[in-house]
């Protein structure tokens, strides 16, 4: 099956007031129809800034560089002209931001902004898009759907919202959704309602979802495959089978051990050190100065490229045969 997405070698830099920011170094990656696919890392490794460059919403600094491409179905987005921008943004590809309170416009009822998405991107009379909206919201488990359309955002709890959210995101029936942080600030019970509505979803329409979190747990409930992104750069990418059973990169490793167990009675494992400064390109592997098997092998960028260690496996450390132990 032919990728319905497929990254490849992206690139991005960011030019602020005082420095160069190498966002993202040769990233690559596909996401294929009817499947989840995990981008995770902590905080300032690139997920956001790589999910946001598939729809060309780069923040808007004075003066950015992408290079690379992102082809979707066939057509180099980072190319795409800007009038053929409405066809894929928010029609083909759908996107669900972090934080459902900023997303949402506090002035405008739910209801109409559900039915701008879709006169925008459809042939539909307003009285057919409020219907629509309605059965959106009922589809997305808001109870009362009548009511709430007529509502405005702050009306709304915050799982109500981030529904809404989901709602204008899948109203087009997407191809592919972009979910950033998807459950940011919502509680643990809402969480789980979230993320089972959004696999609901996928199921009824057969759509790929890429989905951005630093949550492992969230990972292993939701994904099929993982890309472990560090510094902007892809350490390791692997079934959530094979990466939580035996990862191959020490970063991955050092993710995995830090999240807490139920069962564990020990002091909880953190990552020692931090980022690195990203004001100029990173040779060799990132996570060296962090890293307990860091040799002079891993300042090499050569022998540091993304490869396949096993089936279906891939990972950017050269120590990966010795992980066992460790």
């Amino acid at each position: 099956m032919d990728p319905l997405l497929e990254v490849k070698d992206l690139e991005i830099v960011l030019e602020l007031k005082e420095r160069s920011v190498y966002a993202v170094n040769s990233v690559s990656f596909d996401v294929r129809q009817g499947e989840t696919i995990g981008l995770v890392g902590e905080s300032g490794s690139g997920k956001s800034m790589t999910c946001r460059s598939i729809l060309n919403l780069l923040p808007g600094t004075k003066s950015k560089t992408v290079k690379g491409s992102v082809q979707f179905e066939g057509r180099d987005l980072l190319t795409l002209p800007k009038q053929e921008w409405q066809q894929v943004r928010g029609k083909q590809i759908g996107m669900i931001l972090q934080d459902p309170t900023s997303s949402l416009d506090p002035v405008y009822r739910v209801g109409d902004q559900i039915v701008d998405t879709l006169r925008t991107h459809q042939k539909m009379s307003k009285k057919e898009a409020w219907e629509r909206a309605i059965k959106l919201l009922q589809q997305v488990g808001i109870p009362s759907p009548e009511k709430r359309v007529s509502q405005y955002p702050h009306e709304l709890s915050g799982g109500m919202r981030q529904r809404v959210m989901i709602a204008l995101a899948i109203s087009c029936n997407p191809k592919l959704l972009l979910a950033d942080e998807p459950t940011t600030a919502l509680d643990v019970t809402v969480q789980d309602q979230v993320l089972r509505l959004l696999k609901q979803l996928q199921r009824e329409l057969g759509m790929g979802i890429l989905l951005v979190t630093h949550n492992l747990g969230i990972v292993a409930e939701m994904c099929d495959r993982v890309v472990v992104l560090y510094a902007g750069k892809v350490m390791e990418i692997a079934s959530v089978e094979q990466l939580f059973a035996a990862p191959k990169n020490m970063y991955t490793k050092g993710l995995i051990r830090s999240v807490p167990q139920l069962d564990s009675t020990g002091r909880l494992e953190g990552i020692p050190g931090s980022l690195p400064r990203m004001n100029q390109p990173l040779a060799g592997c990132p996570f060296r100065e962090r890293c307990s098997l860091a040799t002079e092998e891993c300042a090499d960028a050569e022998k540091t490229r993304l490869q396949e260690v096993s089936p279906g496996h891939w990972s950017a450390c050269v120590h990966h045969e010795r992980m066992c132990g460790f």
